[in-house]
Parts: C-alpha cells; structure tokens; sequence
C-alpha cells in the first residue's frame, strides 16, 4: 500500500513571503545576469547576480551608499538610484540583463526604474518600459532643488545631511551631473 501525502510543506522563503520561486524560476532560465534592486529605509542597493547551481553569484554590487566618494549623498532618493544604476552599469560593462525585483510589484516612477533607467544609460541592454522610469526632473534632481527654494530655509534643517556632504539646498542638479561625470570616468 502506498501512502501519498495530502499536504506539502511549501519551502521556507516561500512561507515568509520572501521568494516568488515560479518568477525566479522564469528569470534563470533567461541564462542572463539578472540586476537585482532592493530598496531599504536608507539606501538603494542594486546588484548583477549570475546564477550557478550551488549558489548565485554577485558579479558587481553597488550600494547608494558608495556615492560619496563620487560627491553625492546617497540615500533612497530617486537620484541617487539611477547614479547607483549609472555606477552598477559602469561597473558591469554591455551585458544583456534582465530585472529582478523580487516580491515587490512594480511601479510606475518608482527607484527601482530609475536603477533600471542609470544602468541602461551606462550602456547595459536590460529591457524595460520607457513609461515606467520616472520623469527627467526626478532623475536629476531638478525637484529637489524646487521643494528646496519651496522651503525657504526649513531647507537646511531637512538637507542638513547634504549640507553636511557640501552639496546646497538648491544645487542639488548641478551636485547630480557632477557625480554622473565622475562615475561616467569608471572602466568596467
């Protein structure tokens, strides 16, 4: 007599609600690296994973974090993700990637595009909905600079932590384009 089981205990991650193994599965049958971009409270991280069957491999990571010795603060801005997609793709040359973005949904004018839009701009070929990626004046800083002049000098006490890195409320464009063309100078 054969016994089957009537429940099948799912796996860990999938029970924390962490991992999305049908999408995964999708993503490393693609044979391509994958740019993983995670959002935390303070940063953008974003990674190029290759896949092997012991373990993934990360081939670049780029943390928002990093941006400092490039002159920009980085936090979890819309900014200061596409300088990490910049970075990361400056980092990992011309390869076909795909996006992973893990459980998160996506949308629209969201950082994870604006990574997406930074590492397509450093020449890597990742295929995404030009839609999607949020507006120029977003991605360069240009509405930080307007929600500074709006706060008159509130506007140092909210950006002390870029007054702190020498970037002033206001400049926060040119601050942007800065940091783009030193980052552009990295050789993959």
């Amino acid at each position: 007599m054969t016994i089957t089981a009537t429940y099948e205990t799912p796996f860990r991650r999938r029970k924390e609600g962490k991992t999305d193994y049908s999408k995964r599965l999708a993503l490393v049958k693609s044979r391509k690296l994958r740019i993983v971009v995670r959002k935390t409270n303070s940063r953008i991280i974003a990674h190029a994973v290759k896949f092997d069957p012991k373990g993934d491999i990360t081939i670049a990571c780029v943390d928002s974090i990093d941006l400092k010795k490039f002159g920009w603060y980085g936090t979890n801005n819309t900014p200061s993700a596409y300088l990490a997609g910049f970075y990361l793709g400056k980092k990992i040359g011309a390869q076909a990637c795909v996006l992973d973005i893990g459980r998160k949904h996506p949308s629209h004018g969201s950082v994870i595009f604006a990574v997406v839009k930074g590492a397509a701009d450093a020449g890597v070929l990742v295929p995404f909905n030009a839609s999607a990626v949020p507006s120029e004046d977003r991605l360069n800083g240009k509405m930080l600079d307007e929600y500074a002049k709006k706060l008159g000098d509130k506007a140092k006490v909210m950006f002390s932590k870029y007054i702190k890195a020498g970037i002033t409320p206001g400049e926060f464009s040119k601050a942007f384009e800065k940091a783009k063309s030193e980052i552009a100078k990295v050789k993959a």
